[in-house]
């Protein structure tokens, strides 16, 4: 069992989730443009909270998971960012963590995603034994096809998942120096 370690960049603190982000998440997850790529259908309540206890349960019981992006200056939350397992039924996903990623609007177009992301792979890279690391993308999703990009990211395939196309990327593991 673990828990999630606290990573900091330049701007940004990555920290557990919180019983106090509640609220901040039920916002984030409930804004019709912030989820647009990722099902497309905004989250309500109850979807929210089954989440952050989903995301709690991923950390003690895999030992990695989903990150709260905060920004170090305001202490406002961004955004969430990390590694899951989700069981999506792909075979590509099989036996490796997925990366994935959301922002809420404020926080689009200033590189916060990356930058999260940088950490958390340096980390990943650092205290996990996977071969590799996946995302899946929806490909209207020009700006995340960008960030996984800069992330090292490379397209894997295109698959179906829930009747709605995804593009698979694929990150093998670098290994700290």
């Amino acid at each position: 069992m673990a828990d999630a370690p606290t990573l900091e960049t330049i701007r940004l603190i990555l920290r557990p989730h919180r019983v106090e982000d509640y609220a901040a998440c039920r916002t984030l997850w409930a804004d019709a443009q912030v989820v647009r790529h990722i099902g497309g259908v905004p989250q309500d309540a109850q979807a929210v909270w089954f989440r952050l206890l989903r995301y709690a349960g991923m950390w003690a019981l895999l030992g990695y998971g989903m990150w709260v992006i905060e920004e170090r200056d305001s202490g406002v939350l961004l955004g969430e960012a990390g590694l899951l397992s989700a069981e999506r039924g792909i075979a590509y996903l099989e036996g490796v963590p997925e990366a994935g990623w959301v922002l809420g609007r404020d926080a689009w177009g200033r590189g916060i995603a990356t930058e999260a992301m940088q950490a958390i792979l340096q980390w990943a890279d650092a205290h996990l034994d996977a071969p590799a690391i996946r995302c899946i993308i929806d490909p209207g999703n020009l700006a995340s096809i960008k960030v996984a990009g800069k992330l090292g990211f490379h397209p894997l395939a295109d698959a179906d998942h829930g009747g709605q196309p995804i593009r698979l990327f694929n990150r093998p593991r670098h290994p700290p120096l």
